[in-house]
């Protein structure tokens, strides 16, 4: 395994499939799992075989369709959630059980009213039974970002020891700050013995809008697996957006990291999840905005204008949008106003955009936009009043 290759673990179809209204049927689920191959994800978590017959069936048909992904069915601690897991997963050329509980002092004693030894126990026999169907078996010390470093640390030790081939640490109510996220992946890697033998896996939760950067930290603090979701879908205020933390990785190459993602497919996917799943992206949403690559502002636009890179860090072509656009409003500039005229064929000199300015933020103020149509009229205003 390559140790600066970063491992891109989708849940869009089983955690962003548990966004109210986001529901999705087995073709729908298979659309989606083939584009999500053609990105690049190594590991595809296509649902919760024990929960309904539709997402066996949905899981079971993913994996006679995919080819070089890994299929991922998560199950409980519990063992015929784990049998019914292994029964679904019998189709994949490729495949993960991924199965764990609580290890929070929330989770043991409100959830399970039990101890720490009990989980210990449970988390460990949870494996055992997993390993019985596969070699690739991912445990999850569910709210482990409020779980005691030293009793985490145990508990990975013996998943590991039983066969756990990932460990994953999921701050699953997004409390952590990034720096409390990545000293407990560090503390991990030096006081667990055997944790040369897993890959250490981050599914961090945006409650606090800290889950990318909390992605980040674990990976620069020896994760080297994140799991996240198109368009940052997920529970309550959604999961690691996946496209915000490859388009990180990719940009700060100082941290000498790599994923296997196709960049240029991210925008087109995004819609495809955006539509399927009936749910809006937000227009300023990093990456797969609508208005991710739009300057509105007449400073920005000036500066845009004079170089890309002067307001933009991103080619709006490495994550396949539609391209950088300079919007009309009355916060706009001259530089802007002379460039959209230009592009529509007319070629007014400094003076010319000093009169036709005056008449453009009079329209700007009575409209939010200004519009293409608004220009020719103002132009062809101009032009016949200048004869």
């Amino acid at each position: 395994m390559p140790k600066n290759k970063v491992y891109i673990f989708d849940t869009t179809l089983r955690d962003g499939e548990q966004v109210p209204g986001c529901k999705l049927n087995t073709k729908e689920k298979i659309e989606i799992a083939l584009a999500l191959e053609e990105l690049g994800v190594d590991i595809i978590e296509a649902g919760f075989p024990i929960s309904s017959p539709g997402d066996f069936k949905s899981v079971s048909e993913i994996g006679s369709v995919i080819k070089n992904a890994v299929i991922c069915g998560l199950s409980r601690a519990v063992q015929k959630d784990i049998e019914v897991a292994a029964e679904a997963l019998k189709t994949a050329k490729r495949r993960r059980i991924h199965t764990g509980i609580g290890t929070s002092d929330f989770h043991i004693r409100s959830k399970f009213n039990s101890t720490r030894e009990d989980i210990l126990q449970r988390a460990a026999q949870c494996v055992k039974w997993a390993r019985n169907f596969t070699d690739d078996v991912e445990f999850y010390a569910e709210d482990a970002g409020r779980t005691d470093n030293e009793y985490l640390a145990r508990v990975v030790e013996a998943v590991i020891a039983a066969g756990a081939t990932t460990v994953n640490i999921p701050d699953t109510t997004g409390y952590c700050l990034p720096h409390q996220y990545g000293e407990k992946i560090a503390y991990l890697i030096n006081n667990v013995p055997n944790i040369d033998k897993a890959v250490i896996s981050c599914h961090c939760h945006n409650d606090l809008g800290l889950a990318t950067a909390n992605s980040i930290a674990g990976a620069m603090n020896g994760a080297r697996q994140i799991e996240c979701t198109i368009n940052g879908l997920g529970e309550r205020a959604g999961n690691t957006s996946l496209e915000e933390v490859v388009m990180v990785i990719q940009q700060h190459q100082t941290l000498g990291f790599y994923t296997d993602i196709k960049t240029q497919q991210l925008n087109p996917l995004s819609r495809l999840v955006s539509d399927t799943m009936r749910m809006p992206v937000q227009p300023n949403k990093a990456i797969v905005g609508a208005n991710a690559f739009s300057h509105s502002s007449g400073i920005h636009q000036d500066g845009f204008l004079k170089d890309a890179q002067t307001y933009e860090i991103i080619n709006p072509e490495q994550v396949g949008a539609d391209g950088s656009k300079i919007v009309l409003t009355a916060r706009s500039g001259r530089s802007a106003l002379a460039h959209r005229f230009h592009k529509l064929g007319f070629m007014f000199n400094r003076n010319d955009i000093d009169v036709l300015y005056d008449q453009f933020l009079k329209v700007a103020d009575r409209k939010k936009e200004v519009e293409d149509e608004d220009l020719k009229e103002l132009a062809n205003q101009y032009q016949a009043a200048t004869v």
